[in-house]
C-alpha cells in the first residue's frame, strides 16, 4: 500500500482504548511527514512558533508533535474532517476563542489555505462543531498537555487524565456520521 493511502486509511479509533500513546504515535512517525513539508501558510497559522510575542492569533495552536498526538487522543485519523476537528476542539479547550478568531481561522482554512489543505462547506461545519464542543468540554486546554509525559498509557487512561470525555467524543461522532454520509473519515469515526 503507498503512503497516501496508509495515510488516508490510518486510524485509531475511541474503541482502542487499550493502545498506548507512544505505540499509536510510532505509527504516525512511519509516515515521515515532517513541519517542513507543510505549506507556510498552514505552519503560519498553526504553529506557535510563528506567533508574535505576546500575541495569540489563535488559540490552541501546537507544534506537529503535539498536533499528531492530539489526533490519537481524539480518535481522529488524518484526512480533512479529521483535521477540522482535531484544530477546532483543540482551540475550543483553551475556553478563549472568540466569535471573531473561529470566523477568520474558518475564511482562511475555506480560502487561502493550498487547495490540498482548505476546507470545504462540511469540514468547516466539523471543526465549528469541535470548537464547541471543546468549550464545553472539562477537558485540560489540550495545547499546553505535554503528551511525552503519557507516552506508556493506554489512551483511555489519557483520555481521563486530561479529563476528556470520551461519551461526549462518541455522542458527537454519531451525529457527524449522521450528518455527513459520504464522508469516509465521518463513516469510520465509531468503528
Amino acid at each position: 500500500m503507498e503512503k497516501s493511502e496508509r495515510v488516508r486509511s490510518w486510524h485509531v479509533p475511541l474503541s482502542h482504548g487499550d493502545a498506548t500513546l507512544g505505540e499509536t504515535y510510532a505509527e504516525i512517525r512511519q509516515f515521515g511527514i515532517k513541519a517542513e513539508d507543510l505549506p507556510f501558510l498552514v505552519r503560519l497559522i498553526e504553529n506557535p512558533e510563528y506567533d508574535l510575542p505576546g500575541f495569540d492569533l489563535f488559540h490552541g495552536a501546537t507544534d506537529l508533535k503535539t498536533h499528531d498526538q492530539i489526533h490519537i487522543v481524539l480518535g481522529r485519523g488524518l484526512l480533512a474532517k479529521d483535521e477540522a476537528f482535531v484544530i477546532g476542539f483543540t482551540m475550543g479547550s483553551t475556553d478563549r476563542v472568540s466569535a471573531s478568531e473561529e470566523r477568520l481561522f474558518g475564511l482562511l482554512a475555506r480560502y487561502l489555505y493550498p487547495r490540498q489543505y482548505r476546507f470545504d462547506a462540511e469540514d468547516l461545519r466539523v471543526f465549528r462543531d469541535a470548537v464547541r464542543l471543546g468549550f464545553v468540554s472539562d477537558c485540560r486546554p489540550l495545547h499546553e498537555v505535554r503528551y511525552d509525559d503519557y507516552a506508556d498509557l493506554p489512551l483511555r487512561e489519557v483520555r481521563k487524565a486530561l479529563g476528556i470525555e470520551e461519551d461526549l467524543l462518541r455522542a458527537y461522532y454519531a451525529i457527524e456520521r449522521r450528518r455527513c454520509p459520504q464522508s469516509f473519515e465521518s463513516q469510520r469515526l465509531l468503528d
